[in-house]
């Protein structure tokens, strides 16, 4: 961080007062800063729905609005319990089950309309408690996922972005990924592209993106080159849709599934 930078911080510091919470200065920033982007997002899409739309269909097959916002709620609680556990050093798991969580999500969702509103919103609040109450040294603690896995916790945030970008696509009432931040489009795409590197499920394909300078070879790379805008490109590799999405080889290839 420059001087200018910490000068900055310590003046806010100072306005602030003792009792205020702010990031650490090791905190990922720019993670942090596209997580609440995203969650001011959601909340602006979900607010935008009449409490009797929540009934209706997400683009989540099988899921509902409601289904939908009550997933985002809780997974705000689970990031929570990670923040906590990397903060004070006693295990608290995501999640006791998959079991668990998808009834957790299932009760959730039968909440009164206010009740589910009042569960993303007092989640989110809970979950940058959390964060800004992290140390630096905290920040580079290491919990564990819901499946068991290693996980810094400097990557929540990350984990947040993603979860409140794309959901609020997924309320299916005018989120567009072309909304998204560029550089976070960017950085979805390259975890994207990792996630099916390191399962070894990744298609053979070239990602031509219309708004970026670059191409992103895909397994071989010896494939069809897939073109569009990158928010396009994105979506699709996600498994939400095809439009504006095009192969050289005529037929979009199949994708893994997007987890």
């Amino acid at each position: 961080m420059s001087d200018p930078e910490d000068a900055a911080r310590a003046a806010l510091r100072e306005r602030q007062g003792a009792g205020a919470r702010y990031d650490a200065a090791a905190a990922p920033h720019a993670d942090l800063v596209w997580a609440r982007r995203g969650t001011a997002y959601f909340a602006r899409k979900l607010n935008e729905l009449a409490d009797n739309e929540l009934d209706q269909p997400s683009l989540v097959d099988g899921w509902n609005r409601r289904q939908v916002a009550a997933h985002v709620g809780y997974h705000a609680r689970a990031l929570s319990r990670l923040v906590d556990w990397a903060r004070t050093g006693v295990e608290t798991p995501m999640y006791a089950s998959e079991e668990q969580h998808a009834e957790e999500v299932a009760s959730g969702a039968t909440l009164p309309s206010r009740a589910l509103r009042n569960l993303f919103h007092h989640t989110e609040v809970h979950l940058n408690v959390e964060w800004r109450d992290l140390t630096d040294q905290g920040w580079d603690a290491v919990v564990r996922d819901d499946a068991g896995r290693d996980l810094p916790i400097r990557r929540t945030p990350f984990l947040r972005a993603r979860e409140v970008w794309v959901r609020a696509v997924d309320l299916d009432n005018g989120g567009s990924f072309r909304d998204f931040p560029p550089e976070f489009l960017d950085r979805l795409r390259d975890e994207i592209v990792a996630g099916w590197s390191a399962s070894g499920e990744g298609p053979d394909l070239v990602l031509a993106a219309s708004d970026r300078s670059e191409t992103v070879s895909i397994g071989s790379g010896a494939g069809p080159t897939v073109s569009g805008r990158q928010a396009d490109l994105v979506r699709w590799m996600t498994g939400r849709g095809t439009a504006g999405v095009a192969s050289s080889a005529g037929e979009l290839p199949a994708l893994p599934l997007h987890r």
